[in-house]
């Protein structure tokens, strides 16, 4: 080893600036690119902190140019020599006014050529950069996202621990329970036929932190669920898990809020407003969701209300025969061809929104009304219409029509496909939003019976626990509330149930039989027995919201190794098989 370097680095490759001017330093990184100039060799030395230029010239230092040249891209190098301020500078980047003149150079690793470039704009396509996720993690783009996830979790944790939270590690290894999507399960050797699951959430066991009198508790904590997946899904992701005992529901929604505009202050430099609240069933009247996108309006409006009333009875048998006709106004997109329009028919009957088809009106320059079904409405029949939605002139009118859920679903795809088309999606653009009094139970008609819409614990509002006596079951609000922002759900929770006769009684309207119920979940139903305190909590999807802080459509972006579309680890190919003694060692025998 050359004994001229006797320090792996004095300074990083993001550091160095004109003021260094003269200085000797040592750096460390991997080659991005080299230039050959004939009598001069540059080459880009990239680190996690930055880019350095290398300069090495044939006239002074023939030698060492002629190494330069004969290195590869990402051989891992040490340097030292002295700053000298750039002939054409680079104002592109921190470094861009300064240059090394390199005077030792040291290969401390060679590399094999990369699959794909390690650039902000890389040749590599999903699939390649996911087999070698450790080198697309040496692009800046990929490892900024790393960073920006970094900086949420810090500033999660000095918000909470500055509310008095005390951050608790609960198991891994849990018992799996009925309710819920599918469990990840572990066999256990030392107790054969018998099975941990890992953890949904932690929900049963904060809820015994609570019981126990830890008052506030928190963890940034990985989950597992074994469902289908998607952009915004993981079989393993992480949440911000919280509960907090003595309080109520405005007690949790202002706590969070303040979290919320924390995270917004410190991580992105806004200052968010007071978050606004909708019930969740004004959030599917005036939206079709229950994670509306409030960066624009274009609320949904009814045609054929009982007390508005200005489509039915005109022989449009699509309207007449609708349990719901329902649209949207479109600002200034009159001016839409008959192209675009079957683009948007064409959208809507796609098989996963389903709607049947679309009727239009234009508000033309002079405030006449064109529709595309004018043989069954005159004049002014449309002017009821445009009157309805307070259209002017150069707004297009969408209308759907058919069974009511399934028509707001569709209205509501239609309404996010046309907030995109015109431009008021902006990613850089924030708006959180409080959903509140979410339906109890909902009814699965296959298995005919009911099942909690957030989980077995949440509490009813207490003014509609006497409906639950009454058996109006699907007339029960839950004491919840989730936290959408532009149109993601990125938390979720509840006031809990903390009274042992209202959870078996919840329990037994959703199906569980006394003995099943304290086989599942007795250790908390024993425990309640001892002074559970009232509690509320919430969990936020951590991984959303580092995606929606950063810009992207996928959460994939901001989890340092995931798996693909197929729950797959293409890096380490797993899942895999293991061998036969493992196999008879957890006695556990495969079908043929």
């Amino acid at each position: 080893m050359n004994k001229g370097i006797i320090m792996y680095r004095s300074n990083t490759c993001g550091e160095l600036r004109l003021s260094d001017a003269g200085k000797k330093v040592t750096l460390c990184g991997w080659l991005q690119k080299g230039r050959d100039l004939g009598g001069m060799t540059f080459i880009d030395l990239r680190d996690r902190y930055g880019i350095t230029q290398l300069a090495f010239n044939m006239e002074t230092n023939a030698e060492l140019c002629e190494k330069a040249r004969k290195l590869g891209r990402e051989f891992v190098l040490q340097i030292s020599g002295i700053v000298k301020e750039r002939e054409n500078k680079n104002l592109q980047i921190p470094t861009g006014e300064i240059e090394i003149v390199v005077e030792e150079l040291l290969v401390l690793n060679e590399a094999k050529t990369p699959p794909f470039t390690i650039e902000d704009q890389t040749d590599g396509g999903d699939d390649l950069r996911m087999k070698f996720r450790y080198l697309d993690l040496r692009r800046t783009p990929v490892r900024n996202n790393l960073m920006l996830r970094h900086k949420m979790a810090q500033q999660t944790r000095s918000y909470l621990d500055a509310q008095d939270f005390t951050e608790v590690e609960t198991p891994v290894l849990i018992k799996s329970t009925p309710e819920g999507a599918r469990d990840f399960v572990v066999p256990s050797r030392m107790n054969p036929g018998q099975f941990y699951a890992l953890p949904q959430s932690p929900q049963t066991f904060k809820q015994l932190l609570m019981v126990a009198g830890l008052d506030r508790y928190y963890q940034i904590v990985k989950c597992f669920r074994d469902e289908d997946l998607r952009a915004d899904r993981q079989p393993e992701f992480t949440q911000i898990d919280c509960e907090m005992s003595f309080v109520e529901q405005e007690d949790v929604l202002n706590m969070f809020e303040g979290l919320v505009k924390h995270l917004f202050k410190t991580v992105k430099g806004i200052d968010m407003q007071s978050v606004p609240r909708m019930t969740y069933a004004d959030a599917m009247k005036y939206y079709g969701s229950d994670k509306p996108d409030t960066r624009f309006e274009m609320k949904f409006i009814e045609l054929n209300a009982a007390s508005n009333n200005v489509v039915s009875g005109k022989n449009f048998k699509v309207f007449d025969e609708a349990e719901l006709v329902v649209g949207i106004c479109a600002k200034g997109c009159a001016s839409y061809t008959r192209k675009q329009l079957d683009e948007l028919t064409d959208f809507v009957k796609r098989p996963q929104i389903g709607a049947t088809g679309l009727v239009y009106a234009r508000v033309n320059e002079d405030g006449t009304v064109k529709s595309s079904v004018d043989k069954f409405y005159d004049e002014a029949a449309l002017n009821d219409w445009a009157k309805a939605f307070n259209a002017e002139p150069n707004d297009l009118i969408l209308i759907l029509a058919g069974a009511a859920d399934k028509t707001r679903k569709a209205l509501n795809e239609l309404r996010l496909e046309m907030g995109t088309r015109m431009g008021l999606r902006d990613k850089n653009n924030f708006s959180c939003l409080w959903v509140l009094d979410f339906p109890l139970l909902e009814f699965n008609e296959e298995e005919n019976r009911y099942f909690a819409m957030h989980h077995p614990f949440t509490s009813p509002k207490p003014e509609d626990i006497e409906l639950l006596a009454l058996g109006k079951l699907g007339s029960v609000r839950a004491n919840a509330y989730d936290l959408v922002i532009n149109g993601v759900e990125v938390g979720g929770g509840s006031v809990r149930i903390f009274n042992k006769e209202l959870q078996a009684k919840m329990f037994g309207i959703l199906g569980f039989t006394p003995e099943q119920a304290q086989s599942q979940f007795g250790f908390l139903m024993n425990a309640f027995e001892f002074g559970a305190p009232p509690h509320a909590g919430i969990a936020f999807g951590f991984d959303r919201l580092c995606s929606l802080f950063g810009g992207a459509e996928s959460i994939r972006d901001f989890i340092a190794f995931p798996k693909n579309n197929s729950g797959r680890d293409v890096m380490i190919d797993g899942p895999s098989e293991i061998d036969q003694k493992q196999l008879d060692e957890l006695h556990i025998a495969l079908k043929k």
